[in-house]
């Protein structure tokens, strides 16, 4: 098993009860494929189990393969600022397909970000720092490709696409509140 490294903090962008049950962490990047067809998959996962799981993200942008991944990734820290982290989060994986600046700025306006705001933020070095450490907090972490999905801090090895995912984690949450 692969550990999270380091651990879920309060620099991490969290969705859901911070005292629920099971914490899954997903590595990440805005253009990667994958990522968009888990996107929806972990939206389910996170209605189906409501208050028993809290999701984390963090970037993992490939820039080699995925040109726009990096800049997406700190608009939706640049929206984070604002406050709208988890809504760019969503408007970006909902538009992978045109992952320009241009269209992110235009993305922004859209869930009433200040555009001029988010395209000066996104030159912030703390900002590009957060995308950077993200990355290197997965490759400790083991990460090798994307979507990397980690359960309570261990790497989750099976198949994501299938429902292994969303089973798995409620069988973990059964085995929890009935132990």
């Amino acid at each position: 098993m692969t550990q999270l490294t380091p651990a879920v903090t309060y620099t991490d962008h969290v969705s859901g009860d911070e005292f629920a049950q099971i914490e899954l962490v997903e590595y990440g990047d805005y253009e990667c494929p994958h990522c968009g067809h888990a996107y929806p998959i972990v939206k389910d996962i996170q209605q189906q189990l409501g208050s028993g799981i809290r999701f984390a993200f963090r970037n993992f942008p490939l820039r080699k393969i995925h040109p726009h991944a990096f800049s997406a990734a700190v608009a939706t820290e640049a929206a984070g600022l604002q406050h709208k982290f988890w809504e760019m989060h969503d408007i970006i994986f909902e538009n992978q397909g045109n992952l320009s600046i241009e269209n992110i700025l235009q993305l922004a306006d859209e869930i009433d970000l200040d555009p001029d705001r988010i395209n000066m933020d996104m030159r912030h070095k703390d900002l590009i720092d957060k995308v950077e450490k993200d990355f290197d907090s997965g490759i400790r972490s083991g990460v090798n490709s994307t979507p990397t999905f980690y359960i309570n801090g261990e790497k989750f090895t099976g198949d994501w696409q299938n429902g292994e995912l969303l089973q798995t984690l409620k069988n973990l949450l059964t085995s929890i509140i009935f132990s």
